[in-house]
This record gives structure tokens, sequence and C-alpha cells, in this order.
């Protein structure tokens, strides 16, 4: 790793919702070394290691005192190792049926580019702040590490006119493509939800789909003393439940069903039962309200 990595290299993550790309980033490193591992992706370590944040987070659960047991680095890690397992088999299903297009909306420290086997001619598209791919791309150059298609990264915030910037990059809307919206939604007021959900309609053609994660709860502070936000909050500093919207919630499945998009939506435990690993259900659970959302837009 080379020694570039000052303050202004790591502004994109080093804070706020930027800051939670590397908790992500962190679980993907526990779940990769795992012996029983659901994803695997080498490059997560790396991105830990680059920035002064995290540093001293762990990486592997054998260097978690309680293991498991631990709500962060434990259950709340291996959530978000089997978030990213459940999307890479989505993706995968995706461009298994003709999706030659893939848009990462929020996509943080994203690797599947570089890590999931996509047909050669898939196109990936990343959108994400400036200094969240600026530092993404250092680490990954540091590290000499190549993408297995066509990448394009498109830097713009998704409060601006993020659209505009994905075809000016060349996204084709003609063409059939999957949408990725992991760990985002719950950031946003609800109305740039709306305007979200509304515009990937608007760029998908016939055969495309979308992946997303949202949540249930009318009270999010309901759950504000959970182990898992509690530990998250006391721990590394991350108090999620200030960082997400508070507003209300739009019902975005129903919206692409009025749509004529067919949605399924599942929790996470339909998942964890499904593989055999992953977190279960337990009192007073900030995992309870959470949703993730699969929809495809029919070919005629």
């Amino acid at each position: 790793m080379s020694e570039t990595h000052g303050t202004a290299d790591v502004d994109g993550v080093n804070g706020g919702v930027g800051l939670t790309a590397l908790l992500v980033a962190a679980a993907r490193a526990i779940e990769t070394h795992r012996h029983d591992s659901l994803a695997q992706d080498v490059h997560a370590e790396h991105f830990v290691r680059a920035a002064p944040a995290c540093a001293r987070w762990p990486v592997r659960i054998e260097r978690v005192p309680d293991g498991d047991a631990d709500p962060l680095w434990g259950r709340f890690a291996r959530y978000f190792g089997l978030r990213t397992r459940t999307l890479d088999d989505f993706l995968l299903r995706s461009v298994g049926t003709g999706a030659r297009q893939v848009v990462l909306l929020g996509a943080g420290l994203d690797t599947r580019a570089f890590r999931l086997d996509l047909p050669g001619d898939c196109v990936v598209f990343e959108i994400d702040r400036a200094g969240v791919l600026a530092f993404k791309q250092q680490v990954l150059t540091d590290v000499s590490a190549a993408p297995k298609v066509k990448r394009v990264p498109v830097p713009v915030d998704l409060r601006a006119d993020w659209a505009g910037a994905l075809t000016a990059a060349g996204f084709d809307p003609a063409v059939p493509s999957v949408w990725l919206a992991e760990g985002l939604l719950f950031y946003l007021p609800g109305p740039a939800e709306t305007y979200l959900v509304d515009t990937v309609h608007r760029l998908t053609a016939a055969g495309s789909a979308l992946a997303f994660e949202a949540k249930l709860e009318k009270d999010l502070l309901a759950y504000r003393d959970s182990a898992i936000y509690t530990a998250t909050r006391e721990r590394i500093g991350i108090d999620l439940l200030h960082l997400f919207d508070k507003g209300p919630r739009p019902d975005s499945a129903g919206a692409l069903t009025a749509k004529g998009w067919s949605t399924a939506t599942h929790t996470p435990f339909d998942f964890t039962r499904r593989h055999g690993r992953g977190p279960l259900p337990e009192p007073n659970d900030a995992l309870e309200g959470n949703r993730w959302v699969f929809a495809h837009r029919p070919r005629p």
C-alpha cells in the first residue's frame, strides 16, 4: 500500500454515510475469511486498512473476543455478508437472463465488477459521490486490482441529476439492465426515494431488474437500544439512527407493481434459513423491519 492516503484521500468515507461504506467493507472482509463464507471479497480488507478511521477494526471473526455473539462484528457483519451473497445471486441471475448493464446506486466500496464472473460484454456503472469513488479507486490501484468487465464510475450525488450523468457516461435505456440499491434508500428522504424508483422505471427496458433494501418500521427510534445500533454507535461512532431519514417511507414495491413490474419482498431471515447461516430474529431486533425487494420488468 502506498503512503498517499492522507486525510484528503478519505474525505468521502471518513464520516457520515461514507463511513458506513467502511463498516460494510469490514463486514465483507470478515465474511471472506470465514470457513463457511457466504461471499468472497479479497479487496474489502484493503479498504479497511487504508482509512485511518477504521484501521483497528477487525477483519477476521477470530479477532473478535465474543465471535459470532458480538452484536457488531458477529451478528451485524454476518447480516451484511448475507446481503452481499443475496444480491450477488440476484445480479448473476439477471445477467444470466440477458441484462448487460449493471447500475450500482450508491455504490460505495462495492467490488462486484472485480470479483463476480460477469459476461465479458457486461458494463458496470457505479454511482456515488466523487470522494467515495476516488478513495476506492486509489486503494484498488495500490493493490493492482483490475475489473473483470468494463467498469464506469459515475461521480455524482444521488440528490443531483444522476440520471443525466449516467446516460452521459454511456448507459443505454434501450438495453436491459439490473440495478442494485444496497443499503441506500433509508438514508434518503421519502420524496428522493420516490424520484429514484420513478427514474429507474423511466430508464429501464423490458427484461430489466431492480433489487433494493427497505425498512418497514413506522418508528425507527423504537429500536434505538437494540444491541446492533448500540454497539455500532458506542464502539465505532456510527449512529445509524441519526443518519437514517426519519420521515415517512413510500411503498416503492407497490409503486413498481402499479407500473407493471413483478415484485417479491423477503425478510433477511428467509435467506438465513435458505443458506443455513446468518442472523435469526431476536428480541428488540433492529433487523426486524428490514426487507429485501426484488423487482422485474417483464418482457412483452
